[in-house]
Order: structure tokens, then C-alpha cells, then sequence
């Protein structure tokens, strides 16, 4: 190695470091591809930043009813049985994300992995998802829908459902025939 290349291999071995780190900042960020979500696991609960339509995942990591099973998920009323989410708790998850006011359907408290696909209740599964930009809240309900459809279908496992809703609902989003 030459003297005037070992500064660009430093370039290189930084920038390498830099991106397996992730975002130095506190915004938004998916879980990495493969990498399986911290279900509940929260890491901060005050100044979250949802950005690019992707939830702050060390205030909303995800959770599931570890005991939810295909069998019950795919029955006809099975969400609107487990659905409990007090409105001090939506309140909660507004103020975790520094939301103060908003108009009437510019939000809604959403389930990161939707009910229908054995998700819980619990604050660290909820997030304030805004309708627009697009996708939005409108876009990410095709999505539960069509990953519901697959679990039912026995095409996709219910584990692989909530980790592929859970890491990053926009990329099932845009491999959806549109």
C-alpha cells in the first residue's frame, strides 16, 4: 500500500463504520433486514421523531401477543376482541412524539403490527402516523391487510407477517401490485 492510499482506505473503513452503526441522530429508523425486532423493548419515551413514514423505533420497537396463533387471527372479529387502547394512552404516544394538536384525521394512534396480525395494545407497538405525506396511515392499512391475507392464506408464517410490518411496513408497501 502506497502512502498517498492509506488515507482513502480510512475514508473507507469510516464510512463503512458510519453506515452499520445507523443514524447518529434520534430520528426514525427501520430495523435492519434480518434483524428481529426488540418486541416491547423501548429505549426512549420523550422527544421521538417519526420520519419518511417509519416510526422512531426506540419508542415504538413493535409488540405482539406472544401467544396469538394463525388460527385465532384469521377468526372473523378477532381484532375487534383484543382491541384496548385508552384514550389516556393515545394521549401518551402524542406526547412522546411532541405532538401537541392536530386536526382530525391528520393522525391516527396506529398499531405498528396491526392487531390482525397478533399485535398488541401495548404503547410500545403504538405510534402517531400521519395520513400524508403518502404512504401514510391509508397506505400502511392496504398493507395489514394484504399480510393478513398472506398469514390466513398459509402463504407467509404469522412470524415472518409482524417481522416484515414490524422492520419496515414501506417496503411491503412498495412491492404490492399497485
Amino acid at each position: 500500500m502506497t502512502r498517498k492510499m492509506r488515507p482513502l482506505i480510512f475514508i473507507l473503513i469510516g464510512a463503512a463504520l458510519a453506515l452499520s452503526c445507523g443514524p447518529l441522530s434520534g430520528g426514525a429508523t427501520s430495523t435492519p433486514s434480518g434483524a428481529n425486532p426488540a418486541w416491547g423493548n423501548r429505549t426512549k419515551t420523550s422527544g421521538c421523531v417519526a420520519s419518511g413514514g417509519l416510526q422512531d423505533t426506540a419508542c415504538t420497537p413493535g409488540d405482539i401477543i406472544s401467544t396469538a396463533t394463525r388460527d385465532q387471527i384469521c377468526q372473523s372479529g378477532y381484532s375487534t376482541s383484543v382491541r384496548d387502547v385508552p384514550e389516556s394512552e393515545k394521549q401518551a404516544v402524542y406526547a412522546e412524539y411532541g405532538i401537541t394538536h392536530h386536526s382530525t384525521g391528520e393522525y391516527e394512534v396506529d398499531h405498528l403490527v396491526s392487531l390482525e396480525l397478533g399485535g398488541s395494545n401495548d404503547i410500545s407497538n403504538l405510534w402517531p402516523e400521519a395520513a400524508s405525506p403518502k404512504p401514510g396511515f391509508h397506505e400502511k392499512d392496504k398493507v395489514e391487510n394484504y399480510l393478513h391475507d398472506q398469514v390466513c392464506s398459509g402463504a407467509v408464517s404469522l412470524e415472518d407477517a409482524q417481522h416484515e410490518i414490524a422492520t419496515n411496513w414501506l417496503e411491503v408497501y412498495n412491492s404490492l401490485p399497485k
